[in-house]
């Protein structure tokens, strides 16, 4: 289970088992760090689609650094095959990872978007949840540094580009969803003269599973009241340190909070397929269904990631 573990002070308990700092590699220099002081301000450093070095073909990055976030969130950093250049990803873009599993022929390939941006030069920042049992989470948490991993952007992962030319933006959000509207927010809140109104309504369990939670805690105190954040909880019941909202994001905390439908205004919403369902059709279907559209947003008002 450990064998991609080298590190010597692999911590034992008393009752022999590993202990947690050693399972999710919390040694050799991989304490835990604050994501907003790893990232940094919003930064609006834009180039239009296709300019990014991945290709439709893959090619590596070297894993150079990995940074333990939370009990299960780390920030990996590659580096570019050309040190001189941004990674050059347009707005929201993701990018497709891939590695092989020893004894499986198919290899696994998932999307991640950067939570750096193009004022980066010669690397990329991944923040990482990690699942149990995900195979390519816990692959980028164990893997020895150094490592280069395979990567490759296409056409499809092209996603809204800024600028979104609207008075305000409602953000709907649930779990790894988080990390485009990262990317949204990096180009609104760090255009100067932009006074974009952004609300965000992120969905998550509980406190420990907010991804991002201390970025987007600076970012909205340092918005000037540009960002407003709405955390909501599914599994927050019993907890009594949380004071913020509980449940599920609903019509009722939409209409208390979001900007009604208007031609200047924007929803977007990415997250869980049953996020999709609930609040406006599948995102492969065109069509707008669900909360949304009963509360009279139209399909030109809602863009699904």
């Amino acid at each position: 289970l450990f064998r991609s573990c080298h590190c010597p002070c692999l911590q034992l308990s008393e009752s022999g088992r590993t202990s947690e700092v050693a399972m999710f590699g919390a040694c050799c220099g991989e304490s835990r760090k604050e994501l907003s002081s790893l990232v940094g301000s919003p930064t609006a450093a834009l180039v239009p689609p296709g300019k990014c070095v991945f290709t439709e073909e893959w090619s590596k990055a070297k894993l150079s650094e990995r940074s333990q976030i939370s009990h299960d969130v780390i920030l990996a950093t590659f580096e570019l095959p050309d040190n001189t250049k941004p990674l050059g990803l347009s707005t929201c873009a993701c990018i497709l990872a891939k590695f092989h599993e020893e004894g499986n022929p198919e290899p696994i390939v998932r999307p991640y978007t950067p939570v750096s941006t193009n004022a980066m030069i010669g690397r990329f920042q991944l923040a990482v949840k990690v699942y149990p049992g995900g195979k390519f989470s816990n692959y980028l948490k164990d893997v020895t540094i150094g490592t280069e991993v395979d990567f490759k952007h296409i056409d499809k992962n092209v996603k809204l580009q800024y600028p979104f030319n609207k008075k305000t933006i409602t953000m709907l959000v649930g779990g790894t969803g988080i990390t485009p509207m990262i990317q949204a927010l990096h180009a609104v809140l760090g255009t100067p003269g932009d006074d974009t109104q952004v609300t965000m309504f992120y969905g998550n369990k509980t406190q420990k599973d907010i991804l991002c939670r201390d970025l987007l805690d600076a970012w909205e105190s340092a918005s000037g009241s540009h960002l407003k954040v709405v955390h909501v909880l599914s599994e927050a019941k019993d907890d009594a340190s949380w004071a913020g909202e509980k449940g599920f994001i609903t019509k009722e905390l939409l209409t208390k909070h979001a900007a009604p439908p208007s031609a200047d205004t924007l929803v977007v919403v990415c997250g869980p397929p049953p996020m999709y369902n609930v609040f406006c059709g599948p995102r492969d279907k065109p069509e707008l269904t669900g909360i949304l559209a009963d509360m009279g947003y139209s399909e030109k008002q809602v863009y699904k990631f």
